[in-house]
């Protein structure tokens, strides 16, 4: 079983069911299997074939769960990209992941056409429509891009016939989700059918999600949190999406209220506006059964103050790319631990290690590392990242935690240095390299700092050639060349940074010793 066959199967058993809301308009289970079954057809005819590479650049729109489950229905593999992201870190991930075909929004028409002259692997691009006047785009375009080039709706329109489900293994890559990455290039982390399959069944079960479920669906969908929670999981128990194009304090209570949504997912920046937010209705989440938070640890004042507020249950929990992405949550028939990950999910092992691999005493600090099904099977071209990260069998997270005796485990610091803005990981590294592309930038070093709307924030701290430059145009420079959470949001331009013996740059002194302007 996968995941493509287990939502074909709510299909075949409530096919009037509806599946998800959008704009106001329902879709049922009979009608998303029609229509990936068909759009899977389409791929075909494009010239797709099991194993070949497609990029979602996509949002929350019915698009993106027509286009990835069509993807994977044909053994092909998806690969979800963050539509925000700047053309240089789109480039950079559809040239490593050898992409194919493209589904993107339409919004990026100007990208698709650059795309065409750099990158000749790819051989069709598909474009979704979300806009009104795109048609009249559409046509002014040129004819050799209209060759490549074709809109969502005449792919459809071109395609009457549906394809069979493709014979998977439970080991075939099914997505490619990019990370950012330590060495200044995100890594692509290959989940397995079996992956997602096991991590949706398992969260499905340990949430108790049913068909009489309706999700609140306004995490971004290209990311692996809400591909699995409010996505997989609920799709797999044949309940119902309320999907959202984006997140917005006053259209979550309008949906929650007029839905009767049973279930909220979110980062804690979400949990934040939706608290301070001042016409938030307590009645209108009246039917909310459960509130999950993850991406970041979630204050426990914001969660108490939440609760008090909301007369909901709000419950954390842990994950990773890597693991497809959850691995830990709080239990929703025992006690609840402000402040915790929660326990071990089943048919998935946590485990708190020194640094030999050995398991710690309860209480003790050390690195968390897990193994179970969920586990990806390595990143995408780099066996040497996918050997230091899976070590006989258990994923080495790097992520610091200890565990109680009631095996509730902690969070007790992020890796080493990385920053999360709003639940998206930022690693320094990454806005360093930008930083050092200046020509006016002899040393960069960035670090995160609080944040009492996103958690944290990105600052740098650059040492310059000509002292006179603003740091303001490294900003704007930065902002062309990187998505806008990672942007920094200070610039301090020093004499120096602070180093030790070796000449490496301390981030954490900087942390401590420079205050922020």
């Amino acid at each position: 079983m996968n995941l493509v066959e287990q939502i074909r199967q709510q299909a075949f058993e409530q096919p009037e069911k509806t599946a998800y809301y959008f704009m106001g308009e329902k879709t049922s289970y009979a009608e998303l299997e029609q229509t990936v079954g068909r759009f899977a057809a389409a791929l075909q005819d494009m010239g797709v074939q099991k194993g070949d590479h497609v990029a979602l650049l996509l949002g929350n729109t019915p698009h993106f769960i027509i286009s990835l489950y069509a993807t994977m229905r044909i053994g092909a593999t998806a690969i979800p990209i963050n539509p925000i992201y700047t053309p240089d870190e789109i480039s950079y991930i559809i040239q490593n992941g050898d992409v194919k075909v493209v589904v993107a929004l339409d919004m990026l028409l100007p990208l698709v056409e650059m795309g065409m002259k750099v990158f000749p692997e790819v051989e069709k691009y598909i474009i979704c429509e979300t806009t009104p006047d795109i048609g009249e785009k559409y046509t002014a375009l040129s004819d050799g891009v209209k060759e490549k080039a074709k809109l969502f709706t005449h792919v459809l329109a071109g395609s009457a016939k549906t394809v069979e489900p493709a014979a998977v293994h439970t080991d075939d890559t099914a997505v490619i989700l990019y990370t950012s990455g330590t060495t200044g290039h995100p890594k692509g982390a290959m989940l397995t059918h079996g992956n997602l399959y096991s991590n949706a069944r398992d969260v499905g079960n340990y949430l108790q999600m049913s068909a009489e479920d309706r999700v609140i669906t306004t995490l971004p969908v290209f990311h692996v949190f809400a591909l699995t929670v409010v996505v997989n999981a609920p799709l797999m128990k044949g309940a119902t999406l309320l999907l959202t194009p984006r997140f917005s304090p006053g259209e979550i209570f309008k949906i929650a209220d007029e839905y009767k949504a049973t279930v909220f997912a979110g980062v804690p920046t979400m949990f934040n506006f939706l608290y301070q937010f001042e016409g938030g209705d307590p009645k209108a989440f009246t039917h909310l059964r459960l509130a999950i938070s993850g991406g970041a640890s979630l204050p426990v004042a914001l969660l108490h103050n939440f609760e008090r507020k909301f007369n909901v249950r709000v419950s954390e929990g842990y994950g990773l790319s890597e693991a497809s992405p959850v691995t830990c949550f709080n239990p929703l028939d025992r006690e609840r631990k402000a402040g915790s990950i929660g326990q071990s999910i089943m048919n998935v092992e946590n485990k708190v290690v020194d640094v030999n691999g050995e398991e710690v005493p309860v209480g003790e600090v050390g690195e968390l590392i897990v193994r179970g099904p969920n586990v990806m099977k390595g990143y995408y071209k780099m066996p040497e990242e996918t050997a230091m990260t899976i070590r006989d069998g258990w994923l080495y997270t790097g992520d610091l935690a200890r565990k109680d005796k009631e095996d509730y485990f902690y969070i007790v610091d992020r890796k080493k240095d990385m920053i999360i803005v709003g639940g998206y990981n930022v690693y320094p590294r990454e806005v360093e390299e930008v930083l050092f592309t200046h020509p006016n930038v002899v040393e960069a070093a960035v670090v995160g700092f609080p944040d009492p709307d996103f958690g944290e924030a990105v600052h740098a701290y650059v040492v310059l050639k000509d002292k006179t430059m603003a740091a303001e145009e490294l900003k704007e420079y930065c902002a062309e060349r990187i998505v806008k959470y990672k942007v920094p949001q200070t610039i301090e331009i020093l004499d120096e940074l602070p180093k030790n013996s070796t000449g490496k740059i301390l981030r954490r002194s900087l942390k401590g010793a420079v205050s922020v302007k």
